[in-house]
């Protein structure tokens, strides 16, 4: 499959995510979000019904999915819902890009499968919920969900880190835990200092995942600390 095919198929899946989480979208928000004119999207809307999927034209709305056209694999509570929501805004305020990109696209598939009635409370708890320290929150870091992956597939990590005092150093690194506070920090054995050691995110000037594997640290976070604290 080419990268064109492969695009247009990620597009058709992201447009279909769209349209079960919200009760009407319009194709000048679906051209606006993927970056594409509107006579592309009706081009994938028409894919999409020749393809099954029972896409309603609104006249002068937009487009809406047939009610009870997805049974919902999960069924989340209109508190559960509410609950996720809050999650959502929360998570806004988090300084690494990764992880807010992933957390909202999270959102919009979990979203994508509640029913019309709990949607639609969601999505309006979602535009009457804000914290002021979202706006305009600074990132800055785009490492994290990288080091999630690695940490959970125990993958060796090669970095080039930036001090405090501005020397750089290339190092090679197992990860461990990640600790947020004011800004997110890796715990990992840092194979050149041959010891455990604290590295913030944010100081992470390159980094590439590589596909050798370490051998598991058996302890648990809290024993680290007992051991090494």
């Amino acid at each position: 499959m080419n990268y064109n095919k492969t695009n247009r198929l990620s597009r058709l899946t992201a447009i279909l995510i769209q349209l079960q989480t919200k009760r009407i979208v319009t194709a000048s928000e679906l051209a606006s979000k993927f970056d594409i004119s509107k006579r592309t999207i009706y081009r994938d809307i028409k894919a999409l019904e020749q393809s099954g999927v029972p896409v309603l034209t609104e006249e002068g709305k937009g487009y809406t999915l047939m009610e009870g056209y997805k049974v919902p694999p999960v069924m989340f509570t209109e508190k559960q819902a509410n609950a996720l929501i809050l999650a959502e805004q929360l998570v806004l305020k988090n300084k690494d890009a990764s992880f807010v990109k992933d957390y909202s696209e999270a959102i919009d598939k979990i979203k994508s499968i509640l029913r019309y009635t709990t949607k639609d409370k969601a999505n309006l708890l979602a535009n009457r919920t804000q914290y002021d320290e979202v706006i305009n929150q600074e990132r800055n870091s785009t490492n994290l969900s990288d080091l999630q992956n690695a940490l959970t597939n125990y993958s060796l990590v090669k970095i080039e880190y930036i001090n405090k005092e501005g020397i750089i150093t290339k190092r090679l690194i197992e990860p461990f835990a990640l600790l947020s506070s004011e800004n997110w920090y890796l715990v990992a054995l840092c194979r050149l200092r041959k010891e455990f050691r604290f590295f913030r995110l944010d100081r992470i000037q390159k980094m590439e995942i590589l596909s050798e594997n370490f051998e598991p640290h058996n302890l648990t976070l809290q024993e680290y600390f007992d051991k090494y604290h």
